[in-house]
């Protein structure tokens, strides 16, 4: 196999839970650590580890991925009310990934991974969407009221310098209901929309950006507000000379002209769409697991990770030594976007170009038929298309892979 490729700086690992759990290790067995000399900082963000050390865990991560750099993070569960009973917990955690993202301040984009033989829900769609989703705040950083009798709910805020609080009215409530406060910063929003330029400058793309400023006139229009001051002061020159272009609409009207699109922009969204519309879009562009996330912070930090969850099912399969066949794609490609950046940041290529032959032989293993159950459903149907488990899957890429390590030129390392 010959001599390992080191990568010179240490990568932030944040394992997860469940079944993604299980192939998160596989693949660095099998994908990772025979080709690597790599020194990895490792954090379990598995929820029982978060709930014994009532999530400092997740603390220590976001503070080392500020460390280093670049991190990569497995799925993790956010629990719920079932989550608290089956796994005991001392409280129901807020979601990590939101937690990540608030101390980071970064902005999350994603981007189908295409294959040719599975086509786009949408036939339109020639070319990848990219959704840039701002991670800060929204219901993901709220406080929630449960209402029980009658009473008056008001939005307040209180200057620190001693002026007169500002006081509104929400609702009189003549019987039960529910309260939510949600908040977001100027300079939060202000980050993300240079975050979304600068992405949109790289990639040569149109940027979309749209909220609901018609009915929320102060917090969807402050949005607004922002992102076409920058556009104006730093950025339109920019984009005129790369002959690509900013613009915005009403969030509705954009997922319209989305779905009658060809595809090729970047979307830029609020908080909770970006979180529903990438879904949306890596379901109708193939799977789930067929989708690119990086959370990029403004000073330069950055968190690779699968934009899926946890997939709850087939693990309780796995556990009751039941087949699975599940898609590591997206793991594999957080592994891979992760080494990629370090190799950039490190200044070493022979880490971006291993990271690529993986990528590759992903792509390869897929296009030659060799397939897990979600991609069976939807790719093109062929003879050769055969479905093997979760394992097998990954073996095969290991392969292809071995197959391209070993052709290489020893000079080249």
């Amino acid at each position: 196999m010959g001599e390992k490729i080191r990568v010179k700086n240490p990568l932030v690992e944040l394992d997860g839970d469940e079944m993604t759990r299980v192939m998160w290790g596989m693949v660095k067995d099998k994908l990772l650590l025979p080709y690597l000399d790599m020194e990895i900082d490792y954090y379990d963000l598995g929820l029982r580890m978060r709930d014994d050390t009532d999530d400092q865990v997740t603390i220590d991560a976001a503070r080392a991925i500020m460390k280093y750099g670049v991190g990569v993070k497995c799925a993790t569960i956010t629990p719920n009310a079932d989550r608290i009973e089956e796994y005991g917990l001392k409280k129901q955690w807020n979601s990590p990934n939101g937690t990540i993202r608030g101390m980071l301040d970064g902005t999350v984009f994603r981007a189908p991974i295409l294959v040719k033989n599975i086509r786009p829900a949408v036939a339109g769609w020639r070319r990848p969407i990219h959704i840039g989703r701002h991670a800060y705040g929204d219901v993901y950083a709220n406080r929630e009221i449960r209402v029980s009798s009658p009473g008056t709910a008001e939005l307040v805020f209180t200057p620190r310098d001693g002026g007169k609080p500002v006081r509104k009215v929400i609702h009189e409530f003549a019987g039960p209901g529910i309260i939510q406060g949600i908040h977001n910063l100027d300079s939060s929003i202000r980050s993300f929309a240079t975050a979304c330029f600068t992405y949109a400058l790289d990639q040569k793309i149109d940027l979309w950006f749209g909220t609901k400023d018609t009915i929320s006139k102060t917090y969807d229009a402050r949005f607004r507000e922002i992102f076409d001051e920058e556009y104006e002061a730093k950025w339109k020159k920019p984009f005129e000379e790369a002959g690509i272009e900013y613009f915005f609409t009403l969030i509705d009207d954009a997922v319209a002209r989305i779905m009658k699109s060809g595809g090729g922009m970047l979307w830029a969204c609020k908080n909770y769409d970006g979180d529903v519309m990438s879904d949306m879009l890596a379901s109708a562009y193939g799977s789930l697991a067929m989708m690119t996330s990086v959370l990029v912070s403004p000073k330069g930090h950055f968190e690779y990770e699968a934009s899926h969850g946890t997939v709850q099912k087939h693990y309780y399969r796995h556990l009751a030594g039941e087949e699975t066949s599940t898609n590591s794609t997206a793991l594999i490609f957080a592994w891979t976007g992760g080494l990629k950046k370090r190799g950039e940041l490190d200044g070493t290529p022979e880490v971006t170009v291993f990271a690529q032959k993986i990528e590759e032989a992903v792509i390869e293993t897929i296009e030659g038929g060799i397939m897990t159950g979600d991609l069976m459903r939807i790719a093109d149907p062929d003879p050769k298309n055969r479905q093997v488990n979760t394992a097998g899957f990954i073996d095969h890429i290991g392969g292809i892979l071995e197959k391209k390590m070993s052709s290489r030129k020893p000079a080249s390392l």
